[in-house]
């Protein structure tokens, strides 16, 4: 079970560029950051307009000194102060965070950043590169990896209970936008703007989710993928509201993606299903801690977060932060992502590489990855959907 007694020396100090009043967003890297006291947010440019910033900051208990007028500034003069911030979480639109990544790496700082964290896969690379010239992390807020059934299904697909991979299908297809609700709310509107969010809406913005789930549970490489976009709303395009992706996976399985933000009446709908040649797990989000596996020829089992006759490895044991029975969700995954980018960030800063390379969380290449999909999927989708190499 999740042992809350693992602490650092002290808090690594963090600063937040972005999720000022009114973000989901921010504030669900807030509360997570904090929670099990790794890290302890001290500064912030939370808002492009500074008297906001600095009302919302303080609203939240940070130093209205600390509460600066842009990005700039934050990273800047907090590097003047002994006491300064040592990592930033990025809560931006889309088209920001490559800038920002890269002046914080620039100034020393480790870096967790929502996806995707560039509009090039030639940007997200060059981030890479910088990360490793300074000595610098980056985390990529990959929220629904830190569920428990997430690693045990990751487990049973390593030690071979399903048999060879044959098909994975992806999907996240929500009904939140069948309509133009953007055209009278602006907190939506960049999402479907090209110079902000970039080449992708649902893609970049829910499909990605849902395809690091199948990288990180199977560990299959893609090898070519074949897309089809819609924009059933006429006034997104050239972004797509709607996608359905075939892929090709390096081995000689096969899968599909999903993403859509049009699927009027559904929640979420993002589920994974993982088919074997002996048998197949499936994992949907809106019941995330339960696990369905069928073995062929017997009946269908439930398996449950925390019991015991999950597979005890290290992720899956430090994922449980509480018995079984009692439901966990979205604040808790998202809370076990910040652990471990504290103590990545924690033994990197005491030169301890050999720990920080043996913590397992969503990384740079997981955000690479991310960015390559998007702009595969344009690539193909522009060109009658033929198929392209990954």
């Amino acid at each position: 079970m999740f042992n809350e007694e693992i602490k650092l020396q002290e808090p690594l100090r963090l600063g937040m560029v972005g999720g000022g009043r009114g973000s989901q967003i921010g504030y669900s890297h807030r509360n997570a950051a904090q929670r099990d006291g790794l890290f302890q947010l001290t500064a912030g440019a939370f808002d492009l307009n500074p008297k906001r910033c600095k009302e919302f900051g303080s609203n939240i208990g940070i130093d209205p000194e600390r509460c600066y007028d842009n990005y700039q500034d934050l990273f800047k003069l907090e590097a003047q102060r002994s006491d300064g911030i040592q990592a930033v979480s990025i809560a931006t639109p889309n088209s920001t965070h490559y800038e920002i990544c890269k002046a914080a790496l620039l100034s020393g700082l480790h870096v967790i950043c929502e996806k995707p964290i560039t509009f090039t896969t030639e940007e997200a690379k060059e981030l890479k590169e910088i990360a490793i010239n300074h000595n610098r992390a980056i985390g990529v807020m990959y929220g629904y990896t830190g569920y428990q059934m997430i690693h045990q299904a990751k487990e049973m697909v390593q030690r071979g209970d399903l048999g060879k991979i044959r098909v994975v299908n992806m999907q996240f297809a929500h009904g939140f936008n069948n309509e133009e609700l953007e055209k009278d709310n602006p907190s939506l509107k960049w999402r479907v703007t090209p110079e902000v969010s970039g080449p992708t809406f649902v893609i970049g913005d829910i499909g990605t989710h849902a395809f690091y789930l199948c990288e990180m549970i199977t560990d299959l490489k893609l090898k070519r993928l074949s897309c089809m976009r819609q924009s059933f709303i006429e006034n997104r395009a050239p972004l797509e509201d709607n996608a359905h992706v075939m892929m090709e996976f390096h081995g000689g399985a096969v899968g599909t993606l999903w993403a859509s933000a049009v699927n009027s009446g559904s929640m979420h709908q993002q589920k994974i299903r993982i088919v074997g040649e002996k048998a197949s797990i499936e994992w949907w989000d809106e019941q995330p801690n339960q696990l369905r596996y069928e073995v062929q020829g017997e009946p269908a089992r439930i398996l449950e977060r925390g019991m015991d006759y999950l597979y005890q490895t290290i992720e899956a044991i430090a994922s449980n932060r509480i018995g079984g029975g009692h439901p966990e969700g979205y604040f808790e995954s998202w809370s076990n992502l910040y652990h471990r980018f504290a103590l990545v960030f924690n033994a990197i800063n005491n030169d301890d590489i050999e720990t920080a390379n043996s913590i397992w969380y969503p990384d740079v290449n997981a955000g690479i990855n991310g960015v390559k999909l998007c702009e595969k999927c344009v690539e193909s989708s522009n060109n009658q959907s033929s198929w392209v190499n990954f």
